[in-house]
């Protein structure tokens, strides 16, 4: 029987965190009235994560790894997770639990409306950051998201948040296409949906900001040269897009 709900972690070096984040996904999810697989895809770890996460599948129901040898990035391990989850809706998250699995809930209804792609924001009103990032990275982040805006996705406040949610349609017609497998496959993604006709929901969510977060702050301006990437790929390959996806 498919799951309802398929919880994708792409995971690089993550055999500290990773454990707390499996028994908090675990607990919340509980006494949900739907059925939900949880699938790590390992991103070439030089840890002990692939061992973490096996350990775990012993107490852990419905969860496994995908072991990968060689670094793929973030993008492309999130890629791999989506086209072999199996659930109805397919939800991307973080290793960190920046945001808890019960913040899916709010996404259901909008699924339910007909929305195809469901995503977290840190950029809506009601949205709560448990605390704010430092100035310099919301001020990076909102000198990006302008562009980001101009450029590819209006009226998106929050590309970057890792909580994302694709109906199994919608994730089987935009990942098979996706090419950034670096920070910029956020954006590639939603800027697919949106090409193809997909709806999308922003959600505000809670977001704990993570002290030890691996994400530096070149990552910023390479997510801007991807997003001119991407621009000027959909420009190039318009019609190849769509004739695919008839």
């Amino acid at each position: 029987m498919k799951p309802y709900l398929s919880i994708i972690i792409p995971a690089y070096n993550e055999a500290k965190r990773l454990p707390q984040t499996l028994v908090d996904i675990d607990h919340r999810l509980e006494s949900v009235d739907f059925s939900y697989e949880i699938i790590v895809v390992d991103d070439g770890s030089k840890d002990e994560t692939v061992k973490a996460v096996k350990k775990f599948s012993e107490m852990i129901k419905n969860l496994r790894v995908i072991e990968n040898q060689r670094n793929k990035g973030k993008g492309g391990v999130v890629k791999q997770g989506m086209l072999e989850a199996k659930g109805h809706i397919r939800l991307f998250t973080d290793a960190d639990n920046s945001t808890s699995v019960d913040q899916f809930i709010k996404m259901i209804d909008y699924f339910k409306e007909g929305y195809d792609v469901v995503i977290g924001s840190r950029g809506l009103r009601k949205s709560k950051l448990e605390p704010p990032q430092p100035f310099y990275r919301r001020f990076l982040g909102n000198v990006g998201n302008l562009i980001i805006q101009v450029l590819l996705l209006p009226g998106i406040k929050d590309t970057q948040c890792g909580f994302k949610a694709f109906t199994e349609e919608a994730a089987q017609r935009v990942f098979p296409l996706m090419k950034i497998s670096r920070w910029g496959f956020d954006v590639e993604a939603l800027a697919l949906s949106r090409y193809l006709g997909h709806r999308i929901k922003e959600v505000p969510i809670i977001w704990k900001n993570d002290i030890e977060s691996k994400v530096k702050g070149s990552a910023y301006l390479q997510v801007l040269a991807e997003v001119f990437k991407i621009r000027i790929w959909l420009w190039k390959d318009a019609y190849k897009i769509k004739s695919k996806n008839l």
